[in-house]
This record gives C-alpha cells, sequence and structure tokens, in this order.
C-alpha cells in the first residue's frame, strides 16, 4: 500500500512540474500576457503617433498657416518686409 501512495505522488509530482514548468504551463502563459500587455502599450502609442502625424498631414494639405509655420520654424524663412531678429545666447 506504501509503495502506490508513493506512486501516485510521483505522478502527482509529475503533472505539477509539467502544468507549472511545462510547454504551455503557467509561467509560460504569465510571460506572453506581460509580452502582449508591452505590445499593447506600444500599439497605443503608435496609434496616438499615427493620428497626430494624420493631423498634420491634413493641415498641411488644407491651410496655408501650416506650411507657413514649417517654412519659418525649419528653414528659417520670413515674410516680405519682416525683419528678422536673431538672438545669440553666451
Amino acid at each position: 500500500m506504501k509503495w502506490i501512495a508513493t506512486i501516485l505522488f510521483g505522478l502527482l509530482l509529475i503533472l505539477q512540474y509539467t502544468l507549472w514548468f511545462g510547454n504551455g504551463g503557467l509561467l509560460r502563459l504569465w510571460q506572453l500576457n506581460a509580452v502582449v500587455e508591452r505590445q499593447k502599450l506600444e500599439n497605443k502609442q503608435l496609434l496616438e503617433r499615427n493620428r497626430a502625424l494624420e493631423a498634420e498631414v491634413i493641415d498641411l494639405k488644407q491651410g496655408m498657416e501650416a506650411i507657413e509655420e514649417r517654412a519659418r520654424s525649419d528653414l528659417g524663412m520670413i515674410k516680405k518686409d519682416e525683419t528678422f531678429f536673431q538672438v545669440v545666447e553666451e
């Protein structure tokens, strides 16, 4: 009778090992859940960036203000009859 209990206990240990550490076990499930959560966060950030870029593209296609702002900030352009002042910090 004692050897049957030992065999059953051994089987229980093997099943528990498979449950926790085996292929598709709980540890792997937790790791995959963490990966999915990180990917969801990254997707959310990329979606926000894409929305901002889409809004900028629409603004550039429709309005001259955005084009003018780009020309002023990126290219240093000024309008006719404007005076350009450059402030140099020490």
